[in-house]
């Protein structure tokens, strides 16, 4: 494959250079090329480098550095947006949660990019939509996500597709081998707020408008949310320790043993099958009455605004992107790729059983709601969850989830 790569680049910038104008017109920035600088979350599986040698061996003028941010979403942000409100021309490549689109394309930190320059049509359709941002593309899809319930298959005879069998066989489960039954993310940041959402979801509600401008929450669905939540502590299937879970923690309670059933995104995958083998199971978010919704997660690639070197960003971006990267993306990074014809091809299923669930659970999923304040909005969420899973015995959960309603109105109200 690395001798093929000249050839590639090759292609791929020949294409660059005929491409159309983004569709939804303005202007793009194109000019500057050199070395870059490529900034995105912390690399927990060392497949990132090889792909940036590559590019380095190709491009020796124009060679990109490799930058790590901390490892939470919440602290990737706070780093980027600080340097970016500064103007500083320190990162080039930016790797974007899928919900900042619309915050970074609004306050000038990120260039549109042109459509033709990317294979946008050969991509899951859900997670080009979260690159969109007022009919323009604001960066170009890395990685999906999209939620996954993985289970102990030595443990579970037939895995739960409702709420109500995740409960029962959990509770079983806890009471009969003395561990945890089911945790996610809940503590108080992004985590929370993505895994309330697919509660609310999962029991057919939703938070806000898709594009942003109107709450729809129904306190009713919230309130089904947070009983389900709120059942599994009192009962103690759901850990008091999750509490305090992120990504990792839930993570590694499951794979060294301490959980039956978590909530995970598919990067979780590699590991856990290297310590489980065949006793692990991966499907879709059980639901009120039969299978749930997750939020769709996922990197997005990014051209920031005060980069001197934005066509080489751009070029870097079309190579990271590849057909041949994004499988390395998968097998040798377990995340899920955007190519769609990836999740159908028999290797790889063969490869990564979970597959076929994944790309459903993607086109199942919903979006977060695109708005330039997000980040408000998930902070009301994650802390006002937190505070009432913390002291489910002195908050019901129909004021909080009629609290939830009010805040969001507020700073809907006020945008």
């Amino acid at each position: 494959m690395i001798r093929l790569l000249p050839v590639l680049l090759a292609v791929t910038l020949a294409a660059g250079c005929s491409a159309a104008g983004d569709e939804g017109g303005g202007e793009t920035g194109t000019g500057g090329t050199g070395p870059i600088t490529f900034a995105t979350g912390r690399d927990t599986t060392a497949y990132l480098q090889p792909l940036l040698d590559r590019w380095n061996q190709a491009h020796p003028a124009e060679k990109v550095t490799l930058l790590e941010l901390p490892e939470a979403a919440d602290e990737q942000r706070a780093q980027i947006a600080a340097n970016l409100q500064a103007q500083s021309s320190r990162y080039d490549v930016i790797g974007l949660d899928v919900v900042w689109t619309a915050e970074f394309a609004e306050n000038g930190w990120i260039i549109p990019l042109e459509r033709g320059l990317f294979p946008l049509d050969r991509f899951l359709p859900p997670v080009v939509e979260t690159a969109v941002y007022k009919n323009k593309l604001w960066a170009v899809p890395y990685t999906s996500n999209a939620g996954l319930l993985y289970y102990r298959t030595d443990l579970v005879k037939k895995p739960p597709r409702t709420w109500a069998e995740l409960r029962d066989q959990a509770r079983q489960i806890t009471k009969k081998h003395n561990i945890g039954g089911y945790a996610g993310q809940f503590l108080a940041y992004e985590g929370l707020t993505v895994n309330f959402s697919e509660a609310v979801q999962s029991a057919g509600g939703q938070l806000v408008s898709r594009d942003g401008t109107e709450v729809t929450f129904d306190p009713a669905k919230g309130e089904i949310a947070l009983d389900f939540l709120f059942q599994g502590l009192r009962e103690e299937w759901i850990p008091k320790e999750s509490l305090s879970f992120k990504e990792e923690e839930s993570r590694l309670a499951f794979q060294e043993g301490r959980l039956a059933f978590a909530r995970n995104w598919p990067h979780a995958y590699g590991p856990a099958k290297a310590e489980l083998g065949r006793k692990l199971g991966v499907t879709r978010l059980p639901g009120l009455d039969g299978p749930g919704s997750s939020t769709l997660g996922g990197i997005n690639l990014g051209v920031s605004a005060f980069s001197k070197n934005q066509h080489t960003a751009q070029q870097f971006i079309r190579y990271f992107t590849s057909l041949e990267n994004e499988r390395r993306v998968l097998t040798e990074g377990s995340f899920p790729p955007v190519w769609t014809e990836l999740y159908d091809d028999p290797a790889l299923i063969k490869r990564f059983p979970y597959l076929p669930v994944l790309k459903e659970s993607i086109l199942a999923a919903k979006p977060r709601p695109v708005s330039a304040n997000y980040n408000q909005l998930s902070l009301v969420i994650a802390s006002s969850v937190a505070k009432a899973l913390g002291t489910p015995s002195t908050e019901s959960a129909d004021d909080v989830a009629a609290s939830i309603k009010s805040e969001l109105e507020e700073i809907i109200r006020t945008q």
